[in-house]
């Protein structure tokens, strides 16, 4: 066989992956859809944003994108840790799609396989794409230790008596949490070993000023999705507590895998602020909450994301057509 013969196999083989890649996702993105939002009560989410004044429903879609921008800047802190030459906005675009699908799918959709897929077609490699993953896992994470590990730690959440650690226990765990997240940041600033092979993947420890940069963003996410919640439950609500309650709900619905915590933050929210709100004022803040920050991002995205694989399909196809095989080459930048 020819090298070009060989070429226009490779290249047959290529298109053939990559429309039998796009029919599952189209396939698998809709199942997953109708399977969250089947249950959902639409007269209900009507009634409950009808219940917040105007204002209150602009701030808080303004927090909303607050917190999308700050998630997003994840990858863009990837972007300076794997020095790859993809333009900022496409970074931006990318992520926020993954984010959203992450919320209200799941992590291996959208976190996973959907960033994989997206940052494939814009030609990083496999490798390159793991390095941004676990960064922005870091961050996300990072930060939470933090927050959370200040906010137990400082004693600015109470549990109910039922529940078996206590408040003591809370607090214990909260200091856990802000040793690990210490040593994070002093293993990135002290540490003389900066690289570590794990499994085959290589896992390098990013300067100090970029781990700050990390836990900032990482925290400051999580500060912003709580902050939407507060705005609208009623003025008595305390901005830490309900915090708080988030970040122990975040943890359980991963725990549960249940996409977007969905019943997990309901009951962690109503069992925690029952002594202090009615449920039905709980109920109603926990519903603008999806609707603002998880339903009304999907159809954006949901938008987005079918334009990303169009514009990629046409790309695709002329690249293939002009030279014959799949493109492989790796942007490059700093």
């Amino acid at each position: 066989m020819t090298e070009e013969a060989e070429q226009q196999r490779h290249a047959k083989a290529w298109k053939l992956a990559r429309r039998l890649l796009t029919l599952a996702f189209f396939i698998l993105i809709p199942t997953l859809l109708y399977i969250q939002m089947k249950d959902m009560d639409w007269g209900e989410l009507l009634r409950a944003l009808r219940g917040f004044p105007p204002t209150t429903i602009g701030l808080c879609v303004l927090v909303a994108l607050a917190s999308y921008l700050v998630y997003a800047s994840y990858d863009l802190l990837g972007r300076l840790y794997t020095r790859h030459g993809i333009p900022v906005v496409k970074v931006l675009t990318i992520t926020f799609v993954c984010y959203v699908f992450t919320l209200n799918l799941s992590a291996l959709v959208g976190g996973i396989a959907l960033r994989y897929r997206l940052y494939s077609r814009e030609g990083l490699s496999a490798a390159t794409t793991t390095r941004i993953l676990s960064l922005s896992l870091v961050t996300n994470w990072g930060g939470y230790l933090l927050l959370a590990g200040s906010i137990f730690a400082f004693g600015l959440l109470h549990l109910p008596e039922s529940w078996k650690i206590g408040d003591t226990g809370l607090q214990i765990v909260g200091v856990v949490m802000l040793l690990l997240g210490v040593a994070y940041l002093a293993a990135c600033a002290f540490s003389k070993r900066r690289s570590w092979t794990l499994r085959g993947h290589e896992i390098e420890l990013p300067p100090i000023r970029l781990a700050l940069m990390q836990m900032v963003l990482g925290a400051l996410n999580w500060s912003l999705m709580g902050l939407l919640i507060y705005l609208l439950l009623p003025e008595e609500a305390f901005y830490p507590t309900v915090l708080g309650i988030l970040l122990i709900s975040s943890v359980a619905g991963v725990i549960t895998h249940i996409p977007g915590g969905l019943g997990v933050l309901e009951t962690v929210f109503i069992t925690l602020l029952q002594h202090e709100f009615a449920k039905s004022e709980i109920l109603a803040a926990l519903i603008g909450y999806r609707a603002i920050y998880f339903l009304m991002p999907l159809a954006v995205a949901a938008v987005i994301y079918l334009v990303l694989e169009r514009r990629a399909g046409r790309s695709g196809d002329s690249k293939a057509s002009s030279s014959g095989v799949p493109p492989r080459a790796e942007h490059q930048g700093s």
